[in-house]
């Protein structure tokens, strides 16, 4: 069966490995500063209190050291989907980071906070992603096939 998905796959991929990759470079200061308009948070400690208010049932320490936690797997998960590196995985990964940050936002902001943001869509593009089986022009589709067979055994 011919692969149809090529383009729009690694459209996908692109798009949601920056949409991971760059709240981490606003809120490491490195797309502008705090209050600057080009920016949600511009410094780690706008980040951290934005973090504290999604957790309420966290102290700050604990709240804190969840910022830190999702800054690395975006990072991971940004770079993985960009690359083609464990592509599925990647994916539902930031599907999965996704939903648990809209239930908080809509735990502490209300319904509509995920929808002023592509939250959800970021969700389901995730789960439509871990879905393919073929990721062309990544690293996954350049491994043989034994290494890459688990990513190709979940439906």
């Amino acid at each position: 069966m011919k692969n149809s998905h090529g383009i729009p796959q690694l459209f996908l991929r692109i798009a949601l490995g920056l949409g991971f990759i760059i709240p981490v470079m606003d809120r490491l200061g490195m797309i502008g500063a705090p209050g600057s308009g080009k920016v949600a948070w511009g410094d780690w400690q706008h980040f951290s209190a934005y973090t504290n208010t999604l957790m309420p049932f966290l102290n700050t320490t604990g709240a804190d050291i969840m910022g830190i936690l999702a800054t690395v797997a975006e990072l991971i998960i940004g770079l993985c989907l960009i690359i083609g590196l464990k592509t599925r995985i990647a994916a539902l990964g930031g599907a999965m980071i996704t939903f648990v940050f809209a239930i908080c936002m809509i735990a502490t902001l209300g319904i509509g906070a995920p929808f002023k943001y592509p939250v959800f869509v970021f969700t389901g593009a995730g789960l439509l992603l871990s879905s393919l089986h073929q990721f062309n022009w990544s690293i996954d589709s350049m491994l043989p096939a034994k290494e890459n067979e688990s990513s190709k055994s979940v439906d």
